[in-house]
């Protein structure tokens, strides 16, 4: 059965649009390669009732939750104390974190004051996540993976902890494209989806110097299917443009 995993990004930053999120992909793409199931991100903001409610129930419908932001050291960064109280346990100074923030800063002649140390607070039973970048660490608590916002560090972490993730099959993926518009061949697409319900057929136009253009991206975990829906589809849009063209996406062996 394949795994199934859910981002949970928090931040007023995203929502505001200030800040525009680079995690999901990074995230996404990486979980495709161990075949797990990227089925839903969401985006709360920074506020205990959105982050606790969100992670109950993304913890209680998936395999996984990855949580993204909100573990600095200021005072919207809540995500920590929020995880505590999702899961009813206690929210504490862990020591491990604070000799890793006290090792990190020592050299730089900077100390932990109670800024700093609000990023060794840790809820209890949590593990820790290692944080090569900037050793301020994430933790994972239940099926809760919590990491920075920041994209170089929250990369780092995913890493870590990337090894412990169950490896399921990966997704293939087939992209048709060709010169067309999506009015043009609806109907007959979705008949062909219909024939092949374990496979997903997105649509997605774009415009090439004015002109129209189209890429119909088929992804599956079951590469005969893969490949038989490929060919239909293929064959449905070629009496529009003749040129066009299969592009395959396939994992790393």
């Amino acid at each position: 059965m394949t795994a199934r995993a859910a981002i949970l990004i928090v931040g007023n930053e995203i929502l505001s649009g200030r800040t525009q999120d680079v995690n999901i992909q990074f995230i996404a793409d990486r979980l495709n390669l161990r075949g797990i199931k990227l089925a839903e991100v969401r985006v709360v903001r920074d506020e205990e009732a959105a982050v606790v409610n969100a992670v109950r129930a993304l913890s209680e419908t998936y395999d996984y939750v990855f949580s993204t932001g909100g573990i600095g050291p200021t005072h919207d960064d809540i995500t920590a104390e929020c995880m505590a109280k999702a899961f009813g346990v206690k929210l504490e100074i862990n020591p491990e974190a604070k000799q890793r923030l006290a090792d990190y800063y020592a050299p730089k002649g900077i100390g932990l004051n109670e800024g700093r140390l609000r990023m060794a607070r840790i809820p209890d039973g949590a593990s820790l996540i290692d944080n090569p970048v900037s050793a301020a660490p994430g933790f994972k608590i239940k099926n809760v993976f919590v990491m920075a916002g920041v994209p170089k560090i929250m990369q780092a972490m995913f890493l870590k902890i990337e090894p412990s993730l169950a490896h399921g099959v990966p997704m293939l993926s087939n992209t048709v494209t060709g010169a067309l518009r999506e009015g043009d061949i609806a109907i007959e697409m979705e008949n062909i989806q219909k024939q092949y319900p374990d496979v997903e057929i997105g649509s997605y136009p774009i415009s090439i110097n004015g002109d129209p253009s189209l890429s119909l991206v088929l992804r599956s975990i079951d590469e005969k299917k893969l490949k038989d829906a490929t060919d239909k589809i293929l064959a449905m849009v070629k009496p529009f443009d003749a040129d066009a063209v299969v592009t395959y996406q396939r994992p790393p062996v």
